[in-house]
């Protein structure tokens, strides 16, 4: 939040915030309140050319629940939840305080067995209440997205605050965080986080936006995850006799993007859009933020089944921090089409050093696509309206 005045001095148009855990989904809903975009005007890139030069950065909100924080959420929906508080106007403290231990010790593995460390945790959350709040921001903000959800096989939740760490905290960040805290031994269950992120996606096909998905070390299980969503809506392929039969030549002429004048993002006719927003059980689009995956995995998210416009964005933070990053990124990055590609800082601050990054990554991009600098910010920029917008 200690970045949040620079909006007013960057050269950056438009930024996309995104709450991650219990903190800070109020936070970002104020931030969006004073610095957000007003309409779509605000962030399409047609009106660029024309305006004044200026500085000053708008937002786009985004709402979620990131898998590193599942764990402190309960699936309340099931017949069996992980947590079961007593009912009674007057529970018995250590009742209230056995039913949180039996939550951690069924969503964490390998099993805790350390009372202090559970004891430190806080009261799960239920999911319902998770999702009735985010739609009550998706509502006030119209243009949000959700996000950042996703999974991540590789996180180990952060050993417990020690008495005096609250002393020394740095106040300038949001509560909640690893704050420089050694790692535990302990994972979130890959079956817990798949709840948590299905209920979300859930969400987004209902309120018809867009969300950012988070993928470290689970690139096939969060395909899988996220296509579960989509059963039964895929769209239909046509074989090349069937499309030869509609008119010759249509296979040289039909396109896997379902972004065209003619079709919108579930589909459907672009004079049935305005009918019907939302309403499916997933997103209509989807983007693979800081992308970590291989070139070839990339090709599920794109077959021409698929019926959410597929995304994939990269940031100099993740893709090259390593070497293996570097190594593996062009062969990425030329397996994304050209109309799906975008780039982000993917960091938690504003300001100069997010905006160096940003300029990094669009030159490396324009140079391993082989674009000239003003056409590639062009191409992302329109991709990011799409994006967002649809």
């Amino acid at each position: 939040m200690s970045s949040i005045a620079s909006l007013a001095t960057l050269n950056t148009r438009v930024l996309t915030i995104m709450a991650t855990r219990s903190q800070d989904q109020q936070l970002v809903a104020d931030v969006a309140s004073e610095h957000g975009i007003a309409d779509s005007a605000s962030i399409s890139t047609s009106s660029s050319d024309t305006e004044p030069a200026r500085k000053g950065c708008k937002v786009v909100p985004a709402f979620g629940w990131h898998p590193w924080f599942s764990y402190q959420l309960y699936d309340d929906s099931i017949p069996n939840p992980t947590f079961n508080p007593p009912n009674t106007e007057d529970p018995n403290k250590s009742t209230q305080q056995d039913a949180k231990i039996a939550h951690y010790k069924a969503v964490l593995s390998p099993t805790p067995q350390d009372q202090s460390f559970l004891s430190s945790l806080p009261t799960p959350t239920p999911l319902s209440t998770l999702l009735s709040s985010t739609r009550q921001y998706l509502t006030s903000f119209p243009l949000a997205l959700v996000g950042e959800i996703g999974l991540d096989k590789g996180f180990r939740l952060p050993q417990q605050r020690l008495p005096d760490d609250d002393s020394s905290r740095d106040d300038s960040l949001t509560p909640g965080g690893r704050e420089g805290r050694l790692l535990s031994p302990f994972r979130v269950q890959m079956q817990h986080q798949q709840a948590i992120m299905q209920a979300q996606l859930r969400l987004a096909g209902e309120m018809g936006r867009a969300v950012s998905v988070h993928g470290v070390q689970a690139h096939g299980v969060l395909y899988d995850t996220i296509a579960a969503c989509w059963k039964g809506h895929e769209k239909r392929v046509l074989s090349r006799r069937e499309k030869k039969r509609i008119a010759p030549g249509a296979e040289e002429s039909s396109s896997s993007d379902d972004d065209s004048s003619s079709e919108n993002d579930d589909g459907m006719p672009s004079t049935e859009k305005k009918k019907k927003v939302g309403g499916k059980p997933f997103p209509p689009r989807i983007c693979l933020h800081s992308y970590s995956g291989s070139a070839d995995m990339l090709k599920q998210w794109f077959h021409p089944a698929v019926p959410s416009s597929v995304f994939v964005s990269f940031s100099t933070a993740v893709n090259v921090s390593t070497d293996g990053g570097k190594t593996k990124l062009a062969a990425v990055v030329r397996a994304v089409p050209d109309d799906r590609i975008l780039v982000e800082s993917d960091l938690h601050v504003a300001g100069g050093e997010a905006e160096a990054l940003l300029e990094d990554m669009y030159r490396l991009v324009c140079e391993i696509k082989g674009w000239q600098l003003e056409h590639g910010v062009a191409t992302i920029g329109a991709n990011f309206e799409r994006f967002i917008l649809g």
